[in-house]
Parts: structure tokens; sequence; C-alpha cells
């Protein structure tokens, strides 16, 4: 029986996951390959890149975090000081309510701080990340 390379490299990686070993060590990794046919050269470089793009994914999980915990600590201010303002208007005036501008304002702000931090396939996203990058 004969095997084409995605049918080597799926039965490969369901052996890989049954295996009882959670870890392997570089060895193994550099054993696997050989027994694979793959150079170490080729496996050295294709690891630099897998590092690099997890890293890569850590700093974005990092930023992401930061801007969301941002984005909160602006929601609770604003539920905070609007319903203030709510109460004061209710308490003062209560026949004409003018709380409703500065809730309408600083809510559309909100809604666009929201929408800023949860799209993450934007341009803006990516200049705000590599900003962001460029100062840690």
């Amino acid at each position: 029986m004969t095997y084409n390379s995605e049918d080597v490299q799926q039965i490969l990686q369901k052996a890989l996951t049954r295996k009882q070993e959670d870890e392997f060590s570089r060895e193994q990794l550099v054993e696997m390959a050989s027994e694979l046919g793959i150079s170490s050269n080729i496996l050295e470089t294709t690891e630099q890149k897998w590092l690099a793009q997890q890293e890569e994914e850590r700093s974005q999980r990092t930023f992401n975090t930061f801007r969301r915990r941002d984005f909160w600590t602006h929601f609770v201010s604003f539920i905070g000081v609007n319903l203030f303002l709510i109460l004061l208007n209710l308490i003062t005036s209560p026949s004409y309510f003018w709380a409703i501008f500065p809730v309408i304002g600083w809510g559309l702000g909100l809604f666009f701080h929201w929408w800023s931090v949860y799209q993450i396939k934007t341009e803006d996203y990516e200049i705000a990340f590599q900003k962001w990058r460029a100062q840690i």
C-alpha cells in the first residue's frame, strides 16, 4: 500500500496525539525529522519561524488583554458617572431629562471604543499593535 504526503502527515499527526508522552525533547524532534528525511537546516529554519510566530501570537494576546481591560475601565466609568448624572437629573429637575445628552454622547464614544477593541482584523488594529509593540 502507498500513501501520499497528505495521508502520511495525517497519520503521523494522529499517532503523535495518541502517544502517551505530552512533550518531546529537542533531540526527539531532530530524530523524527531525520527519520522523515528533513535536513537539520530546514528543521532549524522552520523551528525559528514557528518560535517567532508563537512570540507574535503571545504579544497579540497580551495586547488584546491590555485593550480589553482599558475598554472595561472606560465602560465602568461610563456606568458610574452616567448613573450619578441621571440620579442628579431626577433630583434637581425631574421635568426635563437633560442627562440624556451626556449619556448619548459618551455612549457613542464608548461604542466606537468597543468597536476598535473587538475588531481585530483591520488595518487600524495592526497599526495600533505595531505602535504598542514599539513602546514595549
